[in-house]
C-alpha cells in the first residue's frame, strides 16, 4: 500500500510540474522595408565599350542621374546591393569594401516611405550625415569624391 500511495504522489507531483516547453525562436526583426544601393561611377564622357547604367529597381537610371548630375555624360554601376531596412537595428548597404551607407530607421514616413538616418562612410571615416524621407519611385543620389577621372555617387532606392 505504501508503494501504491508512493507512486499516486509522484504521479501527482509529475502532473503538477509545469510542461516543457519547446525551445523559442527569437522574433524576426520588424522590417520598415527594403533598399537597393549602388555605387555608381559619373564619367563626363563615356569610355568606348561601355554601356549606360540600368537597374530593374531604378527605372531610367541613366537619365535620372544625367538630370541630377549634368556634367556628367555617362554613370557606370560599381556595385549594388538589396538590404531589409530593420525598425531596431542598424542596416550597412555595401557594394564596396571601401564605401558604404550606414542606415537608421527613424520609422514610417506621412504620406508612405521612410524616414531614415543616413551615413555613408568612406573606410572609417564618415563623409556624409543627413536625414531623409526615402520614397518608393524617388530614389536619394548622394554625390561622392572625385575618382578616376569622374566622381562617386551613391544611389539609394526603396523598393515597392
Amino acid at each position: 500500500m505504501k508503494r501504491l500511495t508512493a507512486l499516486c504522489c509522484l504521479a501527482c507531483a509529475a502532473l503538477m510540474l509545469p510542461a516543457a516547453e519547446a525551445p523559442r525562436r527569437p522574433p524576426d526583426p520588424a522590417t520598415e522595408g527594403k533598399v537597393w544601393g549602388a555605387l555608381v561611377h559619373a564619367l563626363p564622357v563615356a569610355p568606348p565599350g561601355s554601356s549606360p547604367a540600368d537597374s530593374p529597381h531604378v527605372p531610367n537610371l541613366a537619365a535620372r542621374l544625367a538630370a541630377a548630375f549634368p556634367e556628367s555624360g555617362h554613370f557606370e554601376i560599381l556595385g549594388e546591393h538589396l538590404q531589409d531596412v530593420f525598425r531596431e537595428y542598424e542596416s550597412w548597404v555595401v557594394p564596396s569594401k571601401d564605401l558604404f551607407l550606414k542606415v537608421d530607421s527613424k520609422g514610417p514616413a506621412p504620406g508612405g516611405g521612410v524616414n531614415l538616418h543616413l551615413q555613408f562612410w568612406r573606410d572609417q571615416q564618415v563623409l556624409v550625415k543627413t536625414d531623409a524621407v526615402l520614397r518608393p519611385g524617388s530614389p536619394l543620389f548622394i554625390g561622392g569624391p572625385r575618382w578616376r577621372e569622374g566622381r562617386l555617387i551613391f544611389v539609394l532606392a526603396l523598393q515597392p
